[in-house]
């Protein structure tokens, strides 16, 4: 009888999420549609008539997506809730509109499981906002506001920011919460650009905010 593996036995081998793949019946128009989005084109390369691949990747993002021809068994159409993480869902979708998507309104959740409220969450808490929008072949993308990591779900020792845009975002957020610790201080705080650097650290990874 063979051991069941060790829950507990940490991984020895990066698994890093590089390419998903998506059905599309046209290359070219789904290559119009995802370029006009201001994703970037990093390959466009065919071999005979058989067989395609176009790669883009999104703003900001660490994978990228295929398509096109003899790549995939699956109905052009049928990849739905992919999760695109935005800091600013309503910057985003405007973005997404005026580069010609058609994107629904904003709708948060109170938690997993809940139905759908009308518009963005008061709080602007992480992971309650959404939109979603299609690709002219109908495959599903959907926009989902983090700001704030739950625990456990960045490495700590390999945080990152991955565009201006995000980097921007975030120092926007420590700004407000400094100005806040500032108030409750009674002074300017000289030291300001640890009290930063903390912040941003443990929002980015889920830690408890200290002050």
């Amino acid at each position: 009888m063979t051991a069941a593996p060790s829950i507990d036995r940490a991984p020895t081998v990066d698994l890093k999420l590089e390419v998903v793949v998506i059905p599309v019946s046209d290359v070219d128009r789904a290559k119009r549609f995802y370029g006009g989005l201001g994703w970037r084109l990093d390959a466009d390369f065919a071999v005979g008539d058989g067989f395609r691949v176009v790669q883009f990747t999104p703003p900001g993002s660490p994978s990228s997506i295929h398509f096109g021809k003899g790549i995939t068994s699956a109905a052009p159409g049928t990849a739905s809730g992919a999760f695109l993480v935005v800091s600013d869902i309503e910057a985003a979708r405007a973005e997404l509109i005026d580069r010609g998507a058609e994107v629904s309104e904003i709708s948060h959740r109170e938690g997993p499981g809940q139905p759908p409220i009308s518009g963005r969450d008061p709080q602007r808490r992480s992971y309650r906002s959404y939109a979603t929008f299609s690709d002219p072949d109908g495959n599903g993308w959907l926009l989902q506001e983090v700001t704030e990591r739950l625990p456990g779900r960045v490495d700590a020792g390999a945080t990152t920011f991955t565009s201006a845009a995000d980097l921007a975002g975030a120092l926007r957020r420590t700004e407000a919460a400094h100005g806040a610790f500032e108030k409750e201080l009674g002074h300017r705080d000289e030291d300001w650009p640890t009290w930063y650097a903390a912040y941003m650290f443990q929002e980015q990874t889920g830690q408890p905010q200290s002050r």
